[in-house]
């Protein structure tokens, strides 16, 4: 009986001691796919800032040119037109005339 007992005994920590040996390599494999998760998180993560400071100059940059258009406009509203350049001239004309 002791015999008995002592060959399961060691049959059984042989188990135990395979058992072990999976749970360890299953470990060590969830170990590299929470590292290779991490890397892609990091870079998603650099991504998104490099993505928010191209909006950020792109925002910028836009209302830089709407300062510009603003600008151009009044500008040219306070240019004249050809046809009132035209009519000025027709005047400067008759009064160089007259003299």
């Amino acid at each position: 009986m002791k015999k008995l007992l002592q060959d399961q005994c060691e049959e059984y920590q042989g188990y135990l001691g395979v058992l072990g040996e999976n749970f360890i390599s299953n470990m060590k494999l969830l170990a590299e796919s929470v590292s290779g998760v991490q890397k892609q998180l990091v870079a998603l993560r650099d991504m998104v800032a490099r993505n928010t400071e191209d909006i950020e100059a792109i925002r910028i940059s836009q209302e830089v040119t709407q300062t510009d258009v603003e600008s151009i406009k009044h500008v040219i509203k306070k240019r004249v037109d050809i046809d009132e350049f035209t009519a000025l001239e027709k005047r400067v004309a008759v009064l160089e005339r007259r003299r």
